[in-house]
């Protein structure tokens, strides 16, 4: 069992992390700590080692899931496929990293779809640790594709690279859109403002919006796209259910999800 639990990453991420954590530990009567820590890029490897040494457990968010990935002793098989970290512990001396946000997305989908999803063809704006996780959960749909378009496109290309058989690059956001029957936001646009990451006029008429920012009562973009008759959700579904997993991780039982869900709505 973990001696302290750490959040590290964005201070913007940690609003409502320890509350959602906070009410996991209670419901379960471990007398164990959630708290939030903003560490610096560069001080991320150094950070790390001492919370190895404290035999700490903990997640990380924006802007370290990556760098993460490149210094746990070993990766699950899903955090190598998405080269992204979002949830770490020590297990016999060694740190461990997984990412429960690709089982997040599942569950977020799921959610906002009304069904499992199938034959989906998505597109995701970003192309970061969240996007890979977005397409390791598509490449487990029934055919599904998905298309990423970023403002970096060499680094789009770079990430879509690693999934042949799903992902596809687009340097043009209307070929990216062109067909989409889910449209993703996987960049932090919206977190720190009232931004939209794209025109809700341009999202495909049938097409589910999925927002990975949240807050609570949903993001200004999702209300947009809600306003508009599309199917819409924020990260929230996805924080929730992320850190229901990490929770198994670090304790090898069920988190109490109701208990989770009602400390944050």
């Amino acid at each position: 069992m973990p001696s302290r639990l750490v959040l590290l990453g964005h201070p913007v991420s940690h609003s409502l992390s320890p509350v959602l954590h906070g009410a996991a530990l209670a419901s379960a009567g471990l007398d164990i700590a959630y708290e939030a820590v903003d560490v610096a890029p560069s001080r991320l490897e150094h950070a790390m080692a001492e919370l190895v040494a404290s035999g700490a457990a903990g997640n990380a968010t924006i802007p370290h899931k990556e760098a993460l990935a490149r210094i746990c002793g070993r990766l699950t098989p899903t955090a190598g496929l998405a080269d992204a970290v979002n949830v770490w512990w020590i297990e016999d001396g060694e740190l461990v990293g997984d990412n429960t946000d690709v089982g997040g997305f599942h569950a977020l989908a799921g959610r906002v779809l009304g069904c499992a999803p199938s034959c989906e063809r998505v597109a995701v704006i970003g192309a970061g640790g969240a996007t890979s996780a977005v397409l390791a959960a598509v490449g487990d749909w029934r055919d599904s594709t998905a298309r990423v378009f970023n403002r970096d496109p060499v680094r789009a290309r770079k990430l879509c690279a690693r999934y042949p058989d799903v992902a596809r690059a687009e340097t043009v956001l209307e070929e990216a859109l062109a067909g989409a029957t889910i449209v993703v936001n996987a960049t932090p646009i919206g977190m720190l403002d009232e931004g939209f990451p794209l025109a809700v006029e341009r999202i495909p008429e049938r097409a589910a919006v999925i927002d990975l920012v949240y807050r609570r009562g949903g993001t200004p973009w999702v209300r947009a796209a809600r306003e508009r008759g599309h199917r819409a959700g924020d990260g929230l579904a996805m924080l929730v259910e992320q850190a229901a997993l990490s929770f198994h991780r670090w304790f090898g039982r069920d988190a109490n999800r109701i208990a989770m869900w009602a400390a944050v709505t």
